[in-house]
């Protein structure tokens, strides 16, 4: 690998930290300071996720590089990896194969201290929230109304409910608590979205902490909590820098989940990658219905930023997986052509917002020549730009193809008209309903008591102008996570309606969504060690 100073001349910069030699953050008056226009933005989504993985993270990775093989001024801008999945089930988040950003066992890890300094801000408003009930309590907090919990950058469900204050009277108030994990704080969406110092205090200051026992709303700034919680994420504001395996530049910053929250990175990496870079490859989570349609309905509005182009990424693995057969590693054409109806689903849900999106096939070293080319035949009957992609085993260099398409179909979408699920000034029904109908194309949406008194909370405390971000399964477009490929006739059932007043999100919780995850019976941290040398193995 360069050395990172190496990559911070190449591309540039000049105002920056090193965190060791391979990993840097960039000073936000470097971000700001530049009169460059902007470069072109490539959103990277996917297909419905299968356990199979389709390898969005890798895909963008390797499309950042391709593009520089084409001599072509290109980087990438991807979300930190979490703890909880790294020791969990799904691993790490730093691509794989020849398409891998660098060092992937820090990055997966602690990396530049962004998640503790999240995990920490969240835990000092939780803390003060529970000292001001216990020193007299002068705002009248209802402890059985706090709306704030704790933060933990882990998969345990055991704190999934939990009792504070178990004690003595020094122990605080007795009071029901819970925890979140890091990535699904309200501390990380609101990182993910602030422009600059200033507007991160005041979206801290406007966090929603509880309620008084009169049903009146309380906010951080009413317990001075902003400017203390700020200065523990000074540093963590700065988005960081390391180098894909190729040497492309990769800015990784922030990491809200895409089923939870609004599931794209930094707004400030995003800005910075534009101005280093003619062309950014960015990332949403999971599939369009989710992470897509967040970044088009909530980060385009607040950033000003719409993308160029996107690539909607799919594997045959998973076409399979969708089509209805658990042997997905043996050539089966039949389920392909079944689970295709997932893949035009999730086509024309980009469609739908006035994009026309390139689909990357992320081959398999089991793909077969005819899975190949019925994908090939199905995806030209629907009039679908596509490219077979092989990044994982080749790099850049497998990649071309796609990158050719890319640049191709920036050009198309050259005069692009944006439509969005919802208007701002809708009706927070409205706003929830038409996403389910127009998005995941649900038959209704049925609202539990609890979301019709949520509802009700909503208008009367003036939070109908925020935006909303549906917490929803990714497994599938309904909110059933048994429903595969291109559920029909189905209802989304709300069943209620949290505030995330600092984002200013209204998050409609769909199904049955947990915001902390439980390890598997078999984690993956029981295969993870470090040698003599203190270097780590098993981390994927």
């Amino acid at each position: 690998m360069k050395n990172i100073s190496d990559i911070m001349r190449d591309s540039g910069i000049s105002e920056y930290e090193t965190y060791g030699k391979y990993m840097a953050k960039i000073d936000l008056h470097e971000i700001y300071s530049s009169g460059r226009k902007n470069g072109k933005l490539i959103l990277m989504t996917a297909i419905t996720p299968t356990p199979a993985g389709e390898g969005k993270t890798t895909t963008a990775i390797g499309l950042g590089q391709a593009l520089r093989k084409l001599n072509l001024n290109a980087g990438i801008a991807i979300r930190e990896p979490s703890l909880g999945p790294v020791f969990g089930v799904k691993g790490g988040a730093t691509g794989g194969g020849k398409s891998t950003v660098e060092p992937a066992d820090k990055i997966n890890l602690i990396f530049t201290g962004d998640f503790p300094a999240i995990s920490s801000a969240h835990n000092l408003l939780s803390a003060m929230i529970n000292n001001h009930i216990s020193h007299g309590n002068e705002l009248n907090i209802d402890p059985k109304n706090v709306a704030f919990p704790r933060a933990i950058d882990m998969d345990d469900r055991s704190l999934r409910s939990i009792i504070v204050g178990n004690g003595n009277k020094n122990s605080g108030t007795m009071m029901m608590d819970s925890f979140v994990i890091t990535a699904a704080s309200e501390i990380m969406a609101i990182m993910a979205l602030s422009l600059n110092y200033d507007d991160l205090k005041e979206r801290l200051g406007n966090i929603l902490v509880g309620y008084t026992y009169y049903g009146k709303p309380l906010f951080a700034r009413e317990l001075n909590a902003q400017g203390a919680m700020a200065a523990l994420l000074v540093d963590a504001l700065k988005p960081n820098i390391v180098q894909s395996v190729e040497g492309t530049p990769a800015i990784i910053h922030t990491g809200p989940f895409g089923n939870i929250a609004h599931g794209t990175s930094s707004i400030i990496g995003d800005v910075l990658g534009l101005k280093l870079f003619d062309y950014l490859v960015t990332e949403a989570g999971f599939g369009s219905d989710l992470g897509f349609e967040k970044f088009m309905d909530i980060f385009t509005r607040i950033s000003n930023i719409l993308p160029d182009s996107v690539v909607i990424v799919a594997t045959l693995r998973a076409l399979k997986y969708h089509g209805g057969i658990k042997d997905i590693d043996n050539e089966n054409t039949d389920s392909i052509a079944e689970g295709f109806k997932n893949l035009l689903r999730n086509v024309n849900i980009v469609r739908m917002f006035g994009i026309i999106p390139v689909v990357a096939i992320n081959k398999h070293k089991n793909d077969t020549d005819n899975e190949i080319r019925l994908i090939s035949k199905l995806l030209d009957e629907n009039g679908i730009d596509y490219a077979i992609s092989d990044v994982y085993s080749k790099g850049g260099e497998g990649g071309i193809d796609l990158a050719k398409k890319v640049v191709e179909n920036i050009k198309k979408n050259g005069n692009k008209k944006i439509k969005y699920a919802y208007d701002i000034d809708n009706d927070p029904e409205k706003k929830i309903i038409n996403i389910a109908k127009k998005v995941y194309g649900a038959e209704n949406v049925i609202f539990s008591n609890d979301a019709r008194k949520d509802l009700v909370k909503i208008k009367k405390h003036g939070f109908s102008k925020f935006y909303v971000c549906m917490a929803k399964t990714q497994s599938s477009i309904s909110d059933d996570p048994k429903r595969l490929n291109s559920p029909e006739n189905f209802d989304i059932h709300i069943n209620k309606i949290n505030v995330n007043s600092g984002s200013g999100f209204i998050i409609p919780v769909a199904g049955n969504i947990m915001t902390m995850p439980g390890l598997p019976k078999k984690p993956a941290a029981e295969n993870i060690d470090i040698d003599s040398d203190g270097t780590i193995t098993g981390l994927h």
